[in-house]
């Protein structure tokens, strides 16, 4: 029977994906999938699956890295001002994400409090401490997929609700250490998970260099990368374990670490591959099948606090709905307000620690898992049946042009309007006179100083062009621009000395010297000339795209369904510049540069950039 049981958990983990892929149902998570077939295979249902000392040990083992995969999910990049700017939001207001997320978290803490007494008061459930946790927890990992389906984002709203989910995972992760320790007598020694954190920082120091080296010396055979991975899973949980902490904490710790190691796309797919592919799937079906149902029916106090659970579940993020709409379009905030109601990651593991302090009954526990399945379900198909893309959200790259003149303005006018939002800014009067019927998005500034160019939105876009007549205003321009955390900073330069060039290469701004690009096309006609007709062509010119897309990675070149309507030229990898050829692989974050006509350009750039 333990064999049979370990049998038919690992084909179902085959099974459920293919099955919502054939039958096309995306709006359900598939941990959810799991869980509920789980339930009906289990002792609520067939009684087909039990409970083996095998399936326990992987299912553990899967919830450990399920928290692993989840600190690895935190982009710190987000949490940085400068690498999080203000921008304008669907409904026109200046929004910044994070300081709106941080609102909305702390709206969530108080209702989380206030509904969890309320419990109490009724005697529904007795932990206020406990139901506040789990009230305040959002599934991060639902969230990512449910906005880079909608390719959202990197937009104010889709970072504004990524904050928050990121702030949903980390509190009440720490706020679960603090009760653990406080209920499992632990409490005299709470200042020893301090030397966890220590732990943490003493193996991100110690591995950051190493790590750099590993992922030039690792081979197919050694994997250098998965078992530092895996090194710092069992040490940081071991070290949980050893201060009072618990070892769920110690993987998510673990994760982070290994993110700020700054880990390759193509470890990151390992890694996931390990987790999703085999571990993590045990973990949700087994969630399933100790889910006793008939127990839970048979307890009518159990029962009872079932639609309360839901009801509050989503009452808890009803300060979300209302910070959101101070931004946003009421229907996106009331969606995004619905989206952080997911929560299924930190509850399952929070309700596991609850169980061994034995401070809550296995039935009310089943209550909560089933509340939060349901809330999982209903939550994505309301977002994505009330969000709705606007222009803006479509536009991939806004771009900010200070300088309106004869060479900006035509660029202006051909950059695709499917790509780029582009905003021109002058502060020439006479250039603004001359180009402001020519221009849509084309505004004065009296002056270049900081303050002006800040007001003015400069710096909002992810591609600022410094294109003035005046090669010292575009330095002053370019500097401040990378100061302020913008991606790419492109600087129009008449005259370059080496220090200036030196200096810009170092703090990664390009730069744009006619005289040379002159002289290039030049050689271009004379040694290349249909190189050069590539490069004019107005229907054919050349595209660049960054390989995200994890369904085109691995696969060769003569592999890809729209090959024949393209030529690919050169592939970027890294530093290093590859010669295509059919039988070449892509790999995550491959550079390719090509040439198609408009059409088919805007889908291959949609197909290979989609996350």
């Amino acid at each position: 029977m333990a064999q049979l049981s370990l049998f038919l958990v690992v084909l179902l983990a085959l099974v459920i994906p293919i099955f919502m892929a054939r039958f096309q149902i995306s709006n359900v998570p598939t941990a959810v999938a799991e869980i509920i077939v789980g339930i009906v295979m289990g002792s609520s249902g067939f009684n087909l699956i039990t409970s083996t000392h095998d399936l326990t040990f992987l299912s553990n083992l899967g919830v450990i890295l399920l928290m692993f995969l989840s600190g690895m999910e935190i982009d710190f990049d987000l949490l940085q001002r400068k690498n999080n700017p203000k921008g304008k939001s669907q409904a026109g207001k200046t929004v910044d994400p994070l300081k709106t997320a941080i609102t909305a978290f702390i709206g969530i803490v108080v209702m989380a409090f206030v509904l969890a007494y309320i419990l109490w008061l009724t005697g529904l459930f007795s932990e206020v401490m406990l139901a506040a946790i789990i009230l305040m927890t959002v599934a991060l990992g639902v969230v990512i997929a449910t906005l880079k389906e909608k390719d959202i984002l990197g937009r104010p709203i889709g970072q504004t609700i990524l904050l928050t989910a990121v702030l949903g995972e980390v509190i009440p992760l720490l706020l679960l250490t603090i009760y653990a320790s406080v209920n499992g007598g632990n409490a005299e020694q709470l200042w020893l998970i301090i030397l966890l954190f220590a732990a943490a920082i003493f193996l991100l120091r110690r591995f950051k260099q190493p790590y750099l080296w590993f992922a030039k010396i690792t081979k197919a055979t050694t994997q250098l990368d998965i078992r530092l991975a895996f090194f710092l899973i069992f040490a940081l949980v071991t070290v949980a374990e050893r201060v009072g902490a618990e070892n769920i904490l110690g993987a998510f710790l673990a994760g982070m670490v290994m993110k700020l190691l700054e880990p390759s796309e193509a470890t990151k797919d390992k890694l996931t591959s390990i987790g999703y592919g085999f571990f993590i799937p045990i973990f949700f079906i087994m969630t399933g099948v100790r889910l006793n149902l008939r127990s839970l029916f048979a307890h009518p106090s159990s029962l009872m606090l079932l639609p309360v659970l839901v009801i509050f579940l989503f009452i808890a993020k009803a300060p979300v709905v209302l910070t959101y709409m101070r931004y946003f379009q009421k229907k996106n905030a009331f969606a995004g307000g619905f989206l952080t109601a997911t929560t299924i990651t930190i509850v399952l593991p929070t309700l596991q620690v609850a169980r061994k302090l034995h401070a809550i009954t296995s039935t009310q526990s089943d209550a909560f898992i089933l509340a939060a399945v349901i809330v999982c379900i209903l939550s994505p198909i309301v977002f994505n049946s009330n969000f709705v893309l606007l222009p803006e959200d479509k536009i991939k790259e806004k771009v900010a042009i200070v300088g309106a003149n004869a060479v900006t303005v035509p660029v202006a006018h051909d950059l695709h309007a499917n790509w780029y939002s582009v905003k021109m800014f002058t502060d020439k009067k006479n250039q603004y006179k001359t180009y402001d019927s020519r221009v849509e998005n084309l505004t004065f500034l009296p002056n270049l100083d900081e303050e002006t160019l800040e007001k003015g939105g400069v710096f909002d876009g992810d591609i600022v062009v410094a294109a003035n007549r005046a090669d010292e205003d575009n330095i002053k321009i370019a500097r401040m621009a990378k100061e302020k955390g913008v991606n790419r900073v492109i600087a129009r330069l008449s005259e370059v000395d080496s220090k200036t060039l030196t200096e810009f290469n170092e703090k990664g701004i390009e730069v744009f010297n006619s005289t040379n690009v002159h002289a290039a096309l030049m050689r271009a006609m004379i040694e290349s000339p249909t190189v050069y007709r590539i490069m004019t062509d107005t229907k054919n010119i050349l595209y660049s795209v960054k390989v995200k897309n994890t369904h085109y990675t691995g696969r060769q070149l003569m592999d890809l369904e729209f090959i024949d309507q393209i030529t690919v030229s050169r592939i970027k990898r890294g530093d290093e510049w590859l010669i295509p050829r059919g039988a070449t692989e892509i790999e995550p974050e491959d550079i390719l540069v090509f040439s198609g006509e408009f059409k088919v350009a805007d889908r291959v750039r949609d197909l290979l950039s989609k996350e």
